[in-house]
């Protein structure tokens, strides 16, 4: 399960990236109008484009991955990678001795 949420939370990364790179800038066009009145350069936008749909929706999903993989992660239930970790079979640091006077 921790597998297949992996694979969904990087594929939403990739595409989030993709989605926010292909959007335009609310100001992209300001740099060339030179004329025109100021609602049209600094107004409100219309309804949102298909890409900004998109991307709330891939943002969703993608803090949705990240909540599930950590909670899976803190779950005692839940794989941990600490397991089978070879920093578990260190020896525990022992406190420094006082030196003599």
């Amino acid at each position: 399960m921790t597998v297949l949420i992996t694979i969904v939370h990087v594929m939403t990364c990739f595409l989030i990236v993709g989605a926010v790179l292909l959007q335009s800038g609310k100001g992209a066009e300001t740099g060339v109008m030179i004329g025109g009145s100021s609602q049209s350069m600094f107004g409100a936008r219309g309804a949102s484009s298909f890409l900004a749909k998109v991307t709330v929706v891939l943002a969703t999903l993608f803090m949705v991955t990240s909540l599930s993989l950590s909670l899976i992660r803190q779950s005692p239930v839940g794989p941990s990678l600490l397991l089978n970790s070879p920093l578990k079979s260190l020896p525990a640091a022992s406190p420094p001795k006082p030196k003599a006077p």
